[in-house]
Parts: structure tokens; C-alpha cells; sequence
């Protein structure tokens, strides 16, 4: 028996057919084009499980259930996206519609932080771990929590909104109408926004020549590529950065204590350069680290892109 995920991004709709051991066994994608009607997309997403399926020289009654992982809040017990700015869908019946276009009867709908925290525990990173929290640091810091070997996601469906505790009380202005957020500080967005600042205030710094004098050209590695040439103010940026990060990380394993955290976005590609000082700041900031007989581990998310559609494809 097969199940298929499909990753629903404001870029691309990214969709897998995976077997029982969680391993996709073909994918494909289409651009979502936002612009275009809801019905549009569901249309393009129906025809891309059908072709899928066909290519597979498959049909849909080897198909166990189909998840939709997918950007804003969601209503799982229904099927029905409440709200997603990047899609403009408004309690939009969504596991619905896509029955009326394929033949399935069981279809699944999660957001799409939270299926990728479900792909990690089932398939990544914290495979056959039953307590694993996600963090993605992307444009904005994602979260999915993994209790018991299920997602956790609060009464009415909002929860595991990582991002949104604060660590800074009255600090940078939050996208979501706080200050002083995770996410303002730790995202990638965050870190391109204290290199800015750096760059603003320091003309002797040599990521005024990574950017060829456009601070404008500041990317999430900018401060970490001066930092490993010896630039003082580069250094000084990923010092806050990680010091940030560290906060907020050990805020969550200090309320939840799972097994294992892992974080995902490209700013892991910074590997052990990120990593080893951000340990040592957890450690050092973890309640009663020395004293536990188990402590949480960190580690890098493992599954990459295929994590919505492995995520999605689990939820069945």
C-alpha cells in the first residue's frame, strides 16, 4: 500500500507517492501560481496525483490516504484551511475539494511546519523516537511538536507557534504584531537584519566587499563568511545570532524535553561552525543539564524538501 503526500508552497506544489517505509518512490512538482484561483491549483494538484499514480502503473485503490501539507492555520478534524495568507484560502474546504477531483476516500490535511516535524520523527532525524521537536529557520522560524509519536498542535488546531515566543521583551518588531519574537531574532530573516545593522554602523568590516558595497546583496552567510576569514564585526553578528538562537532553543527543551530537537533551513549549512558553540549555549542554559540522567539532542533535520511530502504522506 502506497500513500501520497503533496507539499502545497506558495512556489511549487510538490507532490510523492511513498511506500510504508517512508521512502518517496516518485515525486514531480508543479508551480502553484498564486495568483490563479483556488480551483485552479486543486485542479493541477489533482492531475499531478493522477499522472503520478500512472506512471507508477498504479491505480488509486493501491492508494491508502492522501496529506496536504500546507502554509497557515488548519483545521485537521475537517479538512478545512482556516487561514493562509500566501494562498488565499479562507476556510477553504480543502481535503474536500480534493476528493471531489480523485478517487481516494481518506485525505488528510496538516500545516506544513508541523508535517515536517512529523517526517523527521518518522523518517529523519528523530526516527523511531516518539518525543522530537522541529524547528525550521527559514523567512520566518517554523515549528511542528512530536509528543508520544503525535503531533501536538493544541485544541484548536493553532499551537506549535515556536517562532512566536518572545525572548526579548519590547525588542524587534514581529511580523505577527509582538516584539521581541524567536523569529525576529533567529530566522534567517533576522540574521540578514543584524548584518544590515552591523554594515550600517562599521566601514572598516570586509563584508562591505562580500556585498560589493550594496547592503542590499546581505545574505544569511555574509556575517558567517567574514566571521571564519577573522572579520571582528562579522564574528560579532554570529555571536548574537547564535546567542539568540540558543535562547530560544533552550526555552523549548526546557517546556518540552524531547529526545531530540532538530532544526532545518539553510542556515544549518553552516554546520559544526553553527553548532558546536550553539551546544555549549544550550548546555549552559538548559534547566538541570548536569543533573539529568538523558538530556535533549540537537541535531540537523535530514530530510530537506522531502519533508512536506513524506510529512504529509504520514498523516494517514
Amino acid at each position: 500500500m502506497y500513500n501520497i503526500g503533496i507539499d502545497l508552497g506558495g512556489t511549487n506544489i510538490a507532490i510523492g507517492i511513498v511506500d510504508e517505509n517512508y521512502n518517496i518512490v516518485l515525486k514531480d512538482k508543479v508551480p502553484t501560481r498564486t495568483e490563479r484561483p483556488t480551483s485552479a491549483i486543486m485542479d493541477d494538484m489533482a492531475n499531478l496525483c493522477k499522472s503520478l499514480v500512472e506512471r507508477l502503473n498504479l491505480t488509486f485503490e493501491d492508494i491508502g490516504s492522501v496529506g496536504i501539507a500546507t502554509p497557515g492555520a488548519v483545521d485537521i478534524a475537517n479538512g478545512v484551511v482556516r487561514y493562509s495568507p500566501n494562498i488565499k484560502m479562507e476556510n477553504y474546504p480543502i481535503a474536500q475539494e480534493l476528493k471531489n477531483r480523485i478517487p481516494v476516500k481518506n485525505v488528510f490535511v496538516e500545516n506544513d511546519a508541523n508535517a515536517a516535524a512529523l517526517a523527521e520523527a518518522k523518517a529523519g532525524a528523530g526516527k523511531g523516537l516518539d518525543d522530537v521537536v522541529m524547528i525550521t529557520l527559514g523567512t520566518g522560524v517554523g515549528g511542528g511538536i512530536v509528543i508520544g509519536g503525535k503531533l501536538y498542535s493544541g485544541f484548536n488546531y493553532a499551537g506549535a507557534e515556536l517562532g512566536h515566543t518572545v525572548i526579548e521583551f519590547g525588542g524587534r518588531q514581529c511580523n505577527c504584531g509582538r516584539k521581541g519574537c524567536f523569529e525576529a531574532y533567529s530566522s534567517a530573516t533576522g540574521l540578514i537584519n543584524m548584518t544590515k545593522e552591523k554594515l550600517a554602523e562599521t566601514k572598516d568590516t570586509i563584508m562591505w566587499e562580500m556585498v560589493d558595497g550594496d547592503i542590499n546583496n546581505t545574505s544569511g552567510r555574509t556575517a558567517f563568511d567574514a566571521s571564519r576569514k577573522g572579520d571582528k564585526a562579522g564574528k560579532e553578528v554570529v555571536d548574537m545570532y547564535i546567542g539568540y538562537l540558543a535562547c530560544g532553543i533552550a526555552n523549548i527543551i526546557n517546556i518540552f524535553q524531547p529526545e531530540v530537537l532538530c532544526i532545518g533551513g539553510g542556515v544549518c549549512g553552516e554546520g559544526d561552525y553553527l553548532l558546536n558553540p550553539l551546544k555549549e549555549l544550550i548546555k549552559q542554559n538548559s534547566y538541570g543539564y548536569e543533573r539529568q540522567a538523558k538530556n535533549t539532542e540537537l541535531k540537523i533535520a535530514k530530510l530537506g524538501n522531502d519533508a512536506g511530502i513524506i510529512g504529509a504522506a504520514s498523516l494517514g
